[in-house]
Parts: structure tokens; sequence; C-alpha cells
């Protein structure tokens, strides 16, 4: 009788571990974003957060999505990688309105065509794409952004769907979506080159990215995973430390004075 209660006790312990494990599996990529969103909404100010770390998940979760049509892997990941979009998404939507809202340049950037509502900000009328690379995912409207992300989602799958049979072309494919995922941090760590500064930035953020960037490559190593799989790992851990050690350098050797963000509420249309 003890025997039954104890083997149900620990079937409970089990079933409880395993749904935390897949919650956090789930959710877990999604926390270190929390305090950086709030510190946005916060300051008024997203000139610390480099969109291009949205730029990058959005990449490596897009082509993980198109990699589970040519080999299967499970359903949690598949979860992780939608919710992740969305919140890179909510991300975007922030920074983009905190920037348009604080700009006193009345100059408006585009990746799609305009139309009339668009003369409200002083955007010149074009028959073609507003393509220009010095101004690449800089752009002053959300509804940009998802043009983009949906341009890259439409030929990327369309390719995945030409190249399906290919096993090597599989492969690639998902080589690409953790090689992407590794150089997550780089954007951030080049935003921080470029500012000779960390303001701006949630080390709790870096903080997380780190932690779970070393729990996730030890068990890689662990479960020896593909050599791709700890090899990005490893690489995403450096970064993290990289990104830690400039919080530290920039802090005790300042390159710039401390700067005092203003809130700029007029609008382009005012101006």
């Amino acid at each position: 009788m003890e025997d039954e209660l104890f083997d149900q006790i620990v079937s409970v312990f089990n079933k409880l571990v395993s749904w935390v494990a897949a919650g956090a599996m789930v959710f877990g990529g999604v926390v270190p974003y929390i305090p950086q969103y709030r510190d946005i909404r916060r300051t008024q100010n997203a000139e610390g957060f480099s969109t291009y770390v949205c730029l990058v998940l959005l990449v490596a979760n897009i082509l993980r999505i198109l990699f589970r049509f040519g080999r299967y892997f499970e359903t949690l990941l598949l979860w992780q990688s939608i919710i992740m979009i969305a919140t890179m998404l909510i991300m975007l939507n922030l920074c983009t309105n905190v920037r348009v809202a604080t700009e006193i340049n009345t100059k408006r950037r585009s990746f799609i065509a305009t139309d009339s509502k668009d003369e409200e900000v002083r955007i010149p009328k074009r028959l073609f794409l507003d393509f220009d690379w010095n101004y690449f995912w800089l752009w002053s409207r959300f509804a940009d952004y998802m043009q983009c992300v949906l341009a890259f989602t439409l030929v990327a799958a369309y390719i995945t769907y030409l190249l399906l049979d290919s096993a090597l072309f599989v492969e690639t494919l998902g080589f690409l979506a953790v090689f992407a995922e590794a150089m997550l941090g780089t954007p951030q760590l080049y935003c921080n080159y470029q500012n000779k500064s960390t303001e701006g930035m949630s080390i709790k953020m870096v903080l997380m990215w780190t932690s779970g960037d070393t729990f996730k490559t030890g068990y890689f190593l662990l479960t020896q995973a593909p050599v791709q799989f700890w090899t990005c790992g490893l690489l995403q851990v450096f970064v993290d430390i990289t990104i830690l050690f400039q919080v530290y350098y920039y802090s005790r050797y300042p390159q710039k004075p401390v700067s005092h963000t203003v809130s700029h509420t007029t609008s382009a249309k005012a101006l």
C-alpha cells in the first residue's frame, strides 16, 4: 500500500516537473525582454535597445518553423518560435512608437509605397519601394516592419516548398536557423560599441540571456546534440559575456557624458 502511494506521488511529481519544464521551454525565451520592455515604456527612450535583435530573432524563428516541414521536431519548440515572433513584433511596435514620438526630424522612411495618408507626416509619394539600405530596419511605421517580415516569410516559404525534397537544403535551413539565433547578441554588442555606452539597455535582460544560453549549451553537451547546436551555443555565451564586459567597462571608463533624454511630444504633423 505504501509502495503504491509512493509511486503515485512520484508520478504526480514527474508530471508537475514536466509541465514546469514545458512552460519554461515555451515562455523562457520571452522573459528577458520583459524588463527591457518596461524600461522603454517608463523612460520613453529606445536608444539603448537595438531593434536588430528583433530582426535576428524573427529571422531565426521563421526559419525554424519552416525547418519543421522538412524535419519534425517537438511541438513545444514550435510554440516557442510562434510566441517569440509575437514578442519581437510587440517590442518593435513599442520601439517604433517611442522613436517616432521623440524624434524631431520630420523625414520618414518607409518600406512600402506610400498612400495619401502619409502626406500627414510629409513622406513624398513614390511609385516604388523606399528601400534605402542606409535606413533598413529603421522605418517610421510598424506597418513597414510587418510588410518586411511578411515578404521575407513568403519568399522563404516558397523556396522551402520548391526544395523541400532536398536533404541538403533542409539541413542548411536548420543550420541557418540555429546560427541566426546564435548571433542574437551581436546587434546589441555593436549598438553598445557605437554609443560607447550601455545606457538604456536592460542589464537584467543580458543576465537572463547569459544564464539561459549557458543552461542550453550545457544541455546540448550533456545530451550529445549535433556539433552545430553546442558550437552555436558557445558562441552565444561568448557574446553575452562580452556584452556584460561592456557594461563593466563603459560604467568604469565612461566614453561620453550621460545623456538626458528629453521627450518631444510634438508630432511631425504639427511641425
